[in-house]
């Protein structure tokens, strides 16, 4: 008999990302594991200035560490004869084999067939674990791990394939049957999907300079046209102007995580083009502001899209997605901006009438205390990646700024922890602009810089929330007691007062809310 497959230890389908040449397409085929069993050796240098490597294995290895997964292959396959292979177990869906010239067809194929395609891979996976157990197939679900292009196949799956179902005609197209797929021709089917989790995946397209990349239609031979807007629009099956970055009720957005890389800097790929043409808040490839879906829960960490600073093979990458799939609490947190006084030369203008601009930078940081080596979310002002508001446009918002969303695990509370709280910090700093008035920059009587900066360590047990600042409290203390407000489903609210106080100009003040809930994982 199958094991249960109850969540959150679902089995893992990872999903690489584009390869663009066939050279490449053949070099990724080659790997079995297409990019997920890679680490890195993040240098990090100790008090004496010596660099000593930081190593982290690969998300693959770890997941077999830390979660007692397994990897799906056997007998130089799939190939499970007569036993069913294990739940926790990790799949790779190697869709560029299908293309490659030594184990395909040499011919390049749509994201609809890799759809159609990851369809059949995912009733192959439940046939091989589950068998002929109906109340097992019943239960069965995947997570889907994708990077970069990986992440739209999910889309497509999720928005096109399954809402929409296939005519014969196309499953014929794309090399499958009704059988194999599980369906039945022109009617919708449940996914099987529990969870998505993207790493660096162009939600909205690429853009370079500024512009879209173009569909060239034949004259594509890369097929870079899949990051072209209007043709997402056509595998994700979008009617007229509908936004790309959205799921449009296809998969729950709450189920669907975005991790997004800033750090454009060390990504090397295309002789080092791509980042020129992308600059700051990108990863080198993608831009950040089209790497998350709407309504998603996302964060951003400093890595590249892909190489040895690369997003996927990356502790700070790996915590987000174990944390994701199998979470204890999520915790959202966004920030309320109260009140900006201005520096007093420059509120002086704006009480005469004049037009006042400028740009503020919010830097937001989140570590576990059990986590020295990595930020699940990181945007700084000195990486170029911080979160940027107009002041126009703080003065006349009315909801909340969004930070940020992680996740707690009870299986990472580190072995000296005093207690059983799960404790993060959250380091907060707003960077003062160089202000305008009307339309011309303003230098007299301030320098720009942080009006503030604070570090907020938080304590989350299963009844009580407690906090503390780093500047009044002490470093990863935490006496406060939070008041809390109780919401649905076991959800609660806790505000959070932070800034320099009204009377301290530039200044800033606002409020953390912070929301934490049950993540059933």
């Amino acid at each position: 008999m199958p094991a249960a497959t109850a969540r959150p230890y679902y089995p893992i389908i990872y999903l690489r990302g584009f390869a663009a040449t066939m050279n490449e397409i053949e070099a990724t085929t080659a790997d079995p594991y297409m990019g997920f069993n890679l680490g890195s050796a993040m240098i990090r240098q100790d008090s004496e200035g010596v660099a000593h490597p930081f190593i982290f294995e690969s998300p693959l290895l770890r997941l077999i560490k830390d979660h007692g997964y397994t990897d799906a292959f056997q007998n130089g396959g799939i190939d499970y004869a007569d036993k069913l292979a294990p739940v926790r177990s990790i799949w790779i869906y190697r869709y560029y084999e299908s293309v490659s010239k030594s184990l395909g067809s040499s011919r390049r194929r749509s994201m609809e067939d890799f759809a159609i395609g990851l369809r059949a891979f995912i009733v192959r996976v439940r046939d091989t674990i589950c068998g002929n157990d109906p109340q097992a197939r019943e239960n069965f679900r995947v997570h889907l791990v994708a990077h970069s292009m990986g992440g739209l196949i999910c889309r497509t799956y999720l928005q096109n394939t399954c809402c929409h179902g296939l005519t014969e005609a196309e499953m014929k197209a794309a090399g499958h049957t009704a059988k194999d797929l599980d369906v039945s021709a022109g009617k919708p089917f449940e996914p099987l999907v529990d969870k998505v989790f993207t790493y660096g995946t162009p939600h909205n397209g690429i853009d370079f300079l500024g512009f879209n990349v173009p569909d060239l239609g034949s004259f594509d031979r890369l097929q870079i046209s899949n990051f072209d807007r209007e043709r997402m629009r056509e595998y994700l099956r979008l009617k007229g102007t509908q936004a790309v970055n959205d799921l449009h009720g296809a998969f729950p957005a709450s189920r669907f995580f975005c991790l997004i890389g800033s750090n454009y800097r060390d990504y090397e790929a295309f002789f080092g083009l791509s980042k020129k043409g992308t600059g700051p808040s990108s990863d080198g490839l993608v831009m950040m502001e089209n790497a998350y879906v709407k309504d998603a829960p996302r964060a951003v960490i400093s890595r590249s899209h892909s190489g040895a600073y690369g997003i996927v093979n990356s502790e700070a990458g790996y915590q987000n997605l174990r944390r994701f799939l199998f979470g204890d609490y999520q915790v959202t947190v966004t920030l309320e901006v109260e009140d900006l006084p201005l520096p007093t030369d420059i509120q002086k203008k704006k009480d005469q009438g004049k037009t006042i601009g400028g740009i503020y930078h919010f830097d937001v940081s989140a570590r576990v205390r059990n986590g020295p080596n990595y930020s699940l979310h990181e945007r700084r002002y000195d990486q170029a990646s911080a979160l940027m508001e107009k002041y126009d446009d703080i003065k006349e918002r009315k909801k909340s700024i969004y930070l940020f969303t992680g996740y707690l695990l009870k299986d990472a509370r580190g072995k000296d922890a005093h207690d059983l709280a799960l404790v993060f910090t959250l380091d907060l700093g707003v960077h003062v602009p160089a202000f305008e008035v009307d339309h011309k920059f303003w230098f007299d009587g301030y320098a720009e810089g942080f009006s503030y900066r604070d570090t907020l360590t938080i304590a989350v047990r299963d009844k009580s929330v407690k906090y503390g600042f780093t500047s009044k409290h002490g470093q990863l203390s935490a006496p406060e007691i939070a008041e809390q407000k109780e919401l649905v489903n076991g959800a609660r609210e806790i505000r959070i007062e932070v800034g320099t106080g009204p009377n301290v100009r530039p200044g800033f003040m606002g409020t953390l809310v912070i929301r934490v809930e049950p993540w059933e994982g």
